[in-house]
């Protein structure tokens, strides 16, 4: 008899028990911003490092964007006046004022170079001419990694949190779990309404992680193809820039020697 008293006495405090857990989680706001404030300290630093880490990160994917597209329809306009048969002279007097361009930053220091170079004349020797050459490639060379640095500006972070940022998560998560495993030793209790709460705060962590890194992930490769691909048009102006300045001193010791042929005849 003492026996069935004591059994029927554990059943209904375990009941009890039950009750207890289950209008403790019914109490719990399954939110997203519930969750975010029913975390632990450090479940909280964590996701507000994630949703930091997602909001800078596209700011950067939107400014990146606006900013890849103007420099292109900027190289275009360029373009167009480069090869339209303006004189070099005239369209460097014209763009010298407005160096923000990269591929305009890149021709004025050739031109700047090149002026300087024949300032006192067109040189007549090979090695010098050669050295202007190299000189005037040089210049551009400086001015375009300058300028592709710049444009790069960004792709460091964007890299960083497509790599890290599931992992931040993952870490949130793991804390989660033992603090939900606690609870579970605090109340003696194993039913899913004592570890619901702390599980679904651990796997927003894990959530946020995910939405930071994969915009992120996605981002750096479109972004790393497109930037390739300018510094690649950039490259091929330069060769095209050289290729005419070599042109122009080829024909300028023509004319020289040709000069000098007919002189020594006359």
């Amino acid at each position: 008899m003492t026996g069935n008293v004591a059994a029927a006495s554990g059943a209904v405090v375990d009941r009890a028990v039950d009750g207890a857990a289950l209008a403790g989680s019914a109490m719990h706001d399954m939110s997203m911003w519930g969750l975010f404030l029913q975390a632990d300290m450090i479940v909280k630093t964590v996701m507000l490092m994630l949703i930091f880490a997602s909001v800078w990160g596209w700011a950067i994917i939107i400014n990146k964007r606006w900013m890849l597209a103007k420099l292109n329809r900027r190289a275009d306009r360029f373009e167009d006046a480069f090869w339209s048969g303006e004189a070099l002279d005239k369209l460097y007097t014209r763009v010298k004022k407005n160096p923000e361009d990269p591929m305009l930053a890149t021709f004025i220091a050739g031109m700047d170079e090149w002026q300087a170079g024949i300032s006192a004349g067109i040189p007549s020797s090979e090695s010098v001419q050669a050295s202007l050459k190299q000189r005037v490639e040089r210049a551009m060379t400086v001015a375009l990694n300058r300028e592709l640095q710049m444009v790069e500006r960004g792709m460091t972070f964007l890299a960083s949190v497509g790599s890290t940022a599931p992992f931040i998560g993952l870490f949130g998560t793991v804390w989660g779990i033992m603090n939900s495993f606690n609870s579970i030793a605090q109340t003696n209790n194993t039913s899913l309404a004592v570890v619901a709460p702390g599980i679904a705060e651990a796997l927003f962590a894990t959530a946020i992680g995910l939405v930071a890194a994969i915009p992120a992930v996605l981002a750096y490769n479109v972004f790393s193809t497109a930037i390739s691909r300018y510094a690649d048009r950039l490259d091929g102006f330069v060769s095209e820039y050289l290729t005419i300045v070599s042109r122009h001193l080829d024909q300028m010791e023509t004319t020289r020697t040709s000069a000098q042929s007919t002189t020594k005849a006359a």
